[in-house]
């Protein structure tokens, strides 16, 4: 059997191919590698807010009696995440609206503070702190009076939010700022929630939570919480 031998020009050309092959199999992987680190680029880096977030340690302390409150201290977290607290007394208020609006009208008068059941450990390793409340009476209801007496907030931020029957929050942010004298307090959120006077419990839910939703977003960055 004879065997072919290329010639020379046969090994140009296979060179030729060769080298073709080389130069596009260095494009093509140079192109997955820039992919593969813009991808993970944007995996890993975090958003302004993110980075804000990250800086601070947020705590969501709420006193909600027909959960309106309590949904918006859950759409504050959704925002700025951070850990929800509910205060709870170690003897409920009434059922009944009517003996709780007693009960109220002699704490506030005798200045009493309700003990709290609800336990915060380490307060002092956050830097906001979220507080939120109804209008009870026009005051700040007792229940957050006793955990303004009970914790030290001194050096912290505090944010009050507040949900109301249509009177607005009445003296309750002055009295916060008052019994945070060594705090800085931002500007307070209020918004309509139910009037459990008048049978309307909860009411901040479906597109009134959406519209909630929205007007807490829009408070957040005026007060610099978001960006």
């Amino acid at each position: 059997m004879q065997l072919r031998i290329p010639g020379r020009r046969g090994k140009i050309e296979g060179f030729r191919t060769m080298k073709r092959i080389t130069v596009l199999s260095l494009i093509v992987l140079t192109a997955i590698c820039l992919l593969s680190t813009c991808f993970a680029a944007s995996q890993q880096l975090p958003t302004s807010d993110q980075r804000l977030h990250a800086e601070k340690k947020v705590l969501i302390v709420y006193l909600s009696r027909t959960n309106n409150t309590k949904a918006i201290a859950e759409i504050i977290r959704q925002k700025v995440g951070g850990r929800m607290v509910a205060l709870e007394l170690e003897t409920p208020y009434p059922t009944d609206y009517n003996a709780t609006v007693q009960q109220v009208v002699r704490e506030n008068d005798t200045g009493y503070l309700p003990p709290l059941k609800t336990k915060i450990d380490r307060i002092e390793q956050y830097d906001l702190v979220f507080l939120g409340f109804p209008t009870w009476g026009m005051q700040l209801p007792p229940p957050i009076k006793s955990f303004l007496h009970q914790y030290d907030l001194k050096g912290k931020t505090v944010i009050p939010f507040n949900t109301n029957g249509g009177y607005g929050p009445g003296s309750s942010f002055q009295t916060v700022k008052e019994r945070c004298p060594q705090s800085t307090v931002l500007q307070g959120f209020v918004t309509r929630g139910g009037s459990e006077r008048d049978g309307q419990y909860l009411v901040i839910k479906d597109a009134r939570a959406e519209e909630a939703s929205k007007e807490v977003e829009t408070w957040l960055k005026k007060i610099g919480i978001l960006k």
